[in-house]
């Protein structure tokens, strides 16, 4: 398949306008402190109340922030991240299109909490249309930003959607990352292609690229679904003994989808391991060890 074959570099993108300008909003009930705040406090009482879900305290403690350091970037950033997390993406592009208005220097990451709200929940045309806002307003696409439309076509399996924004990443001249990498792993799992994954996987070792622990991850899920129990552990085993911290999530992960699909001879064996490697196991590993296998070895013992 194209995306398999295609050279993993370079991209970016631009975008048109489709933002609204913020009404009026009355902040009575929210009390303004009385003397003078450093900026940190107001960034505090913001996190806290988007934590909470108070989107009306958010709101007001910006206010205040921005009167503090003349309507600074960061408050700015903040306030989108938050906004997004509470889903309140037409409110967060009202930000924006008042940032622009007051000529703050938009960024990509601007856009990234945006974006990343949008994909994750399939809104892809919705997403593309911030894409052209941002075009409008001379904010390239970064890496991070095509990441996000990447991961949800693989996710979903769409491997030529996938291909086509790998296409874009390639004429936009912008060089992929692990998290693109990532992704493409991730969808030729999905899509049942464990063989192409792992042949991804190996192209970023040759090439020098960080192999993220859940790359790693995708491809025992895509073996162990497809039912290659053995080839899990095998594969599992081959990277074994180089990061501990790789060994505890592979072998552990490996576990876990053994035990899900009761297949406990081989989930077992996997368990061994991690115990003669010294390997943490978390909470239903270990009862899964304690009931199925630690006395499976005290009779061994016993014997011998």
């Amino acid at each position: 398949m194209s995306l398999l074959r295609r050279r993993f570099v370079k991209q970016s993108v631009n975008s048109r306008t489709f933002l609204q300008f913020l009404a009026d909003r009355s902040f009575s009930t929210v009390k303004i402190p009385s003397g003078r705040r450093k900026t940190t406090e107001f960034d505090k009482l913001i996190n806290e109340a988007g934590s909470s879900g108070d989107f009306e305290t958010i709101s007001a403690a910006f206010c205040l922030r921005s009167t503090a350091v003349s309507r600074g970037k960061n408050a700015y950033d903040i306030l989108i991240s938050r906004l997004c997390k509470l889903g309140r993406i037409e409110d967060a592009l009202i930000v924006i299109g008042d940032m622009s208005n007051g000529r703050l220097g938009l960024t990509p990451s601007t856009f990234h909490p945006i974006l990343c709200s949008l994909t994750r929940k399939n809104k892809i045309e919705e997403a593309w249309r911030v894409v052209e806002s941002m075009r409008s307003k001379s904010v390239p696409m970064d890496v991070t930003s095509y990441n996000y439309f990447l991961t949800s076509h693989c996710y979903d399996g769409e491997l030529e959607t996938a291909s086509e924004v790998m296409r874009k990443i390639e004429e936009d001249g912008i060089s992929t990352d692990s998290r693109s990498y990532d992704a493409l792993v991730l969808g030729a799992c999905k899509a049942g292609k464990v063989e192409a994954a792992m042949a991804i996987l190996r192209r970023m070792e040759e090439d020098g690229v960080t192999v993220l622990y859940s790359t790693h991850a995708h491809v025992i899920a895509g073996l162990v679904e497809g039912g290659y129990y053995a080839m899990g552990l095998e594969f599992v085993m081959a990277y074994a003994g180089k990061d501990l911290g790789l060994d505890s999530e592979s072998f552990g992960f490996l576990a876990g989808k053994l035990v899900k699909r009761k297949r406990f001879g081989e989930a077992k064996i996997v368990v061994k391991e991690m115990v003669l490697r010294g390997l943490r196991m978390g909470d239903e590993l270990r009862q899964f060890y304690e009931r199925n296998v630690r006395n499976d070895d005290d009779e061994e013992d016993d014997y011998d």
